[in-house]
């Protein structure tokens, strides 16, 4: 299952937040399809109220995540961070879990 990292709880909490999404609100992160050109499918992430029938949710330190499935098995068994750059910018990273 997707862990996340201190700065990733912060992250999703204050995007849920600044999206005035209630309390049991989260970011949800689907699987984008393979574009034509043959590129590699993408993942979006969006503010969402609640998760959709079939996904998987993930709740840490208060942040929630609601994966679909391809996103869900696309990500398990990694890590997601977050950092913010000078200008505001959100990024996020995936990476293995450790151990």
């Amino acid at each position: 299952m997707l862990t996340l990292t201190d700065d990733a709880i912060d992250v999703v909490k204050t995007l849920t937040e600044q999206a005035g999404e209630p309390a049991e609100a989260g970011l949800r992160i689907s699987q984008q399809p393979r574009e034509a050109d043959g590129t590699e499918p993408s993942l979006a992430l969006a503010p969402a109220e609640h998760p959709h029938p079939g996904d998987q949710v993930v709740e840490a330190g208060g942040a929630r995540l609601f994966l679909d499935s391809p996103a869900a098995a696309a990500l398990d068994e990694q890590t997601l961070d977050a950092a913010v750059d000078e200008a505001g910018r959100v990024s996020f990273a995936v990476a293995p879990q450790a151990g």
